[in-house]
């Protein structure tokens, strides 16, 4: 265990003197913005002596999606805002002052129970908090619950290319129709207990469906574990300032038993109000 601790603290060791060298190779005062590209990568390694990583998207991907950016970076951002990295083409990225990067649970929202339907033996061999979360939101319709859609899973782990973005993946996409029989798309993010929803993700999923399915209505979903049987799920919409959460949810997976009268009496409340 030792030994995997220090060789993961190396490798977050060099690509924070990566990305912190690129970073500071193009930024200036008042810069909000700026591009680089895949490349550069190898050329700040051979200029710093580094081993060059195996995978170079691995280096971007740490920062977007894993660890925050290096201080030497986060402190020069504008005021109220923070750096994200965004692809911006093929092999190319692009550094982005905004004021939001990544979107957590809310710690005070009400829970709803449902009755678990995850197969015993589906439960038993998950390998990830990000597959479990999957067949869970599979198995027990939370997507149908919380959308109020009849949804379908198309496709999981979602790789493409989309003009002007770049390569990017999504985790699962659905196809829904309600009762008037429009059709819809919904790109779902899913994530675990310790990570992030990242608003890059959430514009990338935009992106893709405009792409990929230009005639569905698009409403992109991110769900997260908040403790191995509570789950958040969001859906988000994208204005003039940017991506917002338009709804969340809370949804506690449980034995049947364990709702009660006053659960549904709860239940019922809140659909009137």
């Amino acid at each position: 265990m030792a030994k995997d601790s220090r060789n993961s603290k190396t490798t977050a060791n060099r690509y924070f003197r990566i990305i912190e060298e690129i970073f500071l190779s193009h930024f200036r005062q008042g810069t909000e913005q700026f591009t680089f590209s895949r490349d550069e990568i190898m050329q700040v390694a051979k200029k710093l002596g580094i081993k060059l990583p195996k995978n170079l998207g691995d280096v971007i991907y740490s920062f977007r999606y894993r660890v925050q950016l290096p201080h030497s970076v986060r402190e020069k951002a504008p005021p109220g805002k923070v750096w994200i990295i965004q692809p911006a083409g093929q092999a190319k990225y692009r550094f982005v002052a905004t004021t939001v990067s990544t979107i957590s649970p809310s710690i005070n929202l009400a829970e709803t129970k449902v009755p678990d339907a995850t197969p015993g033996i589906i439960a038993m061999y998950a390998l990830s908090d990000e597959q479990a979360l999957l067949a869970k939101l599979r198995y027990n319709r939370l997507l149908d619950i919380f959308t109020g859609v009849a949804c379908y899973s198309l496709q999981n782990h979602l790789r493409t290319s989309v003009k002007g973005v770049g390569q990017l993946e999504t985790d699962e996409v659905y196809i829904g129709v309600d009762k008037r029989g429009a059709h819809y798309v919904f790109p779902v993010q899913a994530k675990g207990h310790k990570d992030k929803i990242s608003v890059v993700q959430i514009e990338q999923d935009i992106a893709m469906c405009a792409a990929k399915f230009p005639h569905l209505i698009c409403r992109p979903v991110a769900a997260q574990f908040m403790s191995e049987d509570l789950i958040a799920l969001f859906e988000f919409e994208k204005g003039h300032s940017g991506i917002t959460v338009c709804s969340e949810k809370h949804y506690r997976l449980v034995e049947p038993d364990k709702i009660q009268i006053e659960d549904l009496e709860a239940y019922r409340r809140r659909q009137l109000e």
